[in-house]
């Protein structure tokens, strides 16, 4: 600071010295005399101060001269950066001109003008670790991969280098879907920089990929201990992958390693479900069945699901509807109140024939809440306290199209997945898995569930009775014998018709209930063998209508399947 002050106060000194004696000069009208080699000079002033300009530059021409002479004085003794530092102000300035403008275009997005500036840069400049850096860059702005991998290679060689050359040979790897290679690069990248954030995000996410659980639990535990993470979701997260450990670990036959994480997944996170119900199945296959029952227990007062309730019915197995019954009223005590409660209990009732009961458990949920489990319990009810099958098969085409209810549904994509996972399948979100109901409805995918599940509540199908054959068509030997029990007639059941003309629109009032027509079944004695071959070929005796004008439908009620008047027909 001090040194350029003074470098000013001179500057102004001298420019202050020049113009007073030019000043003066002209005051005085004198003229300057110079005499060299006998020769005397006679300058105006003028003149004067154009031949001090003249001096000025052919002095510092001759210092630069000799400075280039000294310079190549010392190249010839040996010191070759001589002449290099000579020049190497104006490299500099080229270089780093071409460098900077080299990184706007990379930002800008325009690669082949980032390449040519880069290539300047590093012509002009002898930093390896930038232009190549500058290079890389341009050549992934340009799509041209293969050269950024080499230049990324070049950045391996140097310390200071090598971690962003890891980087970019990660990310690339990444974008080519290679994640083994990746994570092994992350992995060498992670112990070169292990407070890198971003690194440390991209590092969980490749282990979850390649189901490294035990390497993604370290890294929490790092980001944790270096206050990146709240201890609140560490605590979570790190539950979610000691669950996903287990369930590895289970699925390589090590139940005893499988037992131990689920058990402390479920202590550091009480309220996920499928922890809860994994610990609650380890303790069951030790016979420790208060503990398992103390889980599940657990869990159901915090947040309730069907799951729960299935590796509840496990522990005793083989009891029946009353004593599951009475068993299960201890967990549905820790949270009577919750829907997921009063469906069980319904459950439950239904499985003891307690159909009344079920009804009262279910209260109003079909009408308030309809979804495919409310609506096929309703409709069990009704089966099960005898009504109409219309009623029954009302409940049931509403479940067709109604909501499946809460299904594992990811908060960040909106996904659907059918069984819960740390990951979810669509976005890649870690623990975004929420038991809730969906905000759409997808009717197309709801159809298929419920239609499983109409043989359960509807019951197989009545048996036919027989169509009895013409007697043209049976031989003598299939006549029944003379003793043989005679047929019941025919079950008959009313039908809605209505009286109106033909091509008119009935009326509500229109509609009143008859008897359908039928045909006599008493049998006859049957007659001697001889007879039968002797008989004319018997005719049919025609039965008169009861009614000569057509019987309509009703068009708004749909004819039980098991009517005797529709047997043999098909439903449209």
């Amino acid at each position: 600071m001090l040194l350029s002050l003074l470098k000013i106060l001179f500057f102004f000194a001298v420019v202050l010295v020049i113009a007073l004696g030019a000043v003066h000069l002209s005051e005085t009208g004198q003229m300057l005399r110079v005499e060299y080699a006998g020769t005397e000079y006679a300058l105006t002033p003028v003149k004067a101060v154009v031949a001090l300009l003249v001096l000025m530059v052919l002095a510092w021409l001759v210092f630069k001269a000799l400075g280039l002479a000294l310079a190549f004085i010392r190249f010839i003794a040996g010191d070759e950066t001589a002449i290099d530092r000579y020049f190497a102000r104006s490299r500099e300035r080229k270089g780093y001109e071409a460098l900077g403008e080299g990184m706007l275009a990379v930002a800008s997005g325009e690669g082949k003008l980032a390449q040519d500036k880069a290539t300047r840069a590093e012509k002009y400049l002898h930093m390896p670790h930038i232009t190549n850096l500058l290079s890389a860059q341009a050549a992934e702005v340009a799509g041209d991969k293969a050269r950024a991998g080499q230049i990324y290679r070049k950045l391996l060689e140097d310390d200071r280098t090598r971690f962003v050359g890891i980087r970019g040979l990660m990310r690339q790897k990444i974008d080519e879907g290679d994640t083994a290679t990746a994570l092994l690069l992350a992995q060498k990248a992670y112990a070169l920089k292990p407070r890198h954030r971003e690194l440390q995000d991209t590092l969980l996410e490749l282990e979850m990929r390649e189901n490294d659980w035990k390497g993604a639990r370290q890294v929490l535990k790092d980001k944790r201990r270096q206050g990146d993470l709240p201890q609140d979701v560490h605590i979570r997260r790190d539950a979610v992958l000691a669950l996903q450990e287990a369930a590895e670990v289970l699925a390589q036959g090590n139940s005893i390693s499988a037992r131990e994480a689920a058990i402390s997944a479920n202590k550091a996170s009480p309220d996920l479900i499928p922890a809860a119900v994994l610990a609650a199945r380890s303790y069951i296959a030790q016979k420790d069945f208060r503990n398992a029952s103390r889980v599940l227990e657990k869990t159901w007062s915090v947040r309730p699901h069907p799951d729960i309730a299935a590796a509840y019915a496990e522990i005793v197995p083989d009891e029946t509807p009353a004593a599951r019954l009475t068993r299960f009223d201890r967990l549905i005590s820790k949270n009577p109140n919750d829907e997921e409660s009063r469906l069980l209990r319904a459950e439950l009732l239904l499985a003891a024939e307690d159909f009344p009961g079920a009804r009262r458990a279910l209260g109003d949920l079909a009408e308030r809440h309809p979804t495919v489990r409310t609506l096929s319990i309703m409709a069990a009810v009704e089966r099960g306290e005898g009504a109409d099958d219309s009623v029954v098969r009302g409940y049931l085409t509403r479940a067709l199209t109604a909501s499946r209810g809460p299904q594992w549904v990811c908060d960040k994509c909106h996904n659907v997945m059918g069984d819960w996972a740390p990951v979810c399948d669509s976005c890649g979100g870690f623990d975004t898995l929420t038991w809730r109901e969906p905000e759409t409805r997808a009717t197309a995918a709801m159809a298929a569930p419920g239609a499983e599940m109409l043989p359960l509540l509807v019951g197989a199908p009545k048996p036919q009775p027989p169509v009895a054959p013409k007697v043209e068509d049976v031989p003598p030997a299939d006549i029944p014998a003379p003793d043989a029990p005679a047929k019941p007639a025919a079950k008959t059941r009313p039908v809605e018709v209505a009286h109106v003309a033909p091509g008119m629109v009935p009326r509500e009032t229109d509609y009143v209930t008859v008897e359908p027509a039928s045909t006599i079944t008493t049998p006859e004695p049957a007659p001697a063998q001889s007879e039968i071959r002797a008989a004319p070929q018997p005719s049919v005796r025609p039965v008169p209508a009861t009614d000569p004008e057509p019987i309509l439908i009703r068009p708004d009620v749909l004819p039980p399947e098991d009517a005797d008047w529709t047997e043999g027909k098909t439903r449209p």
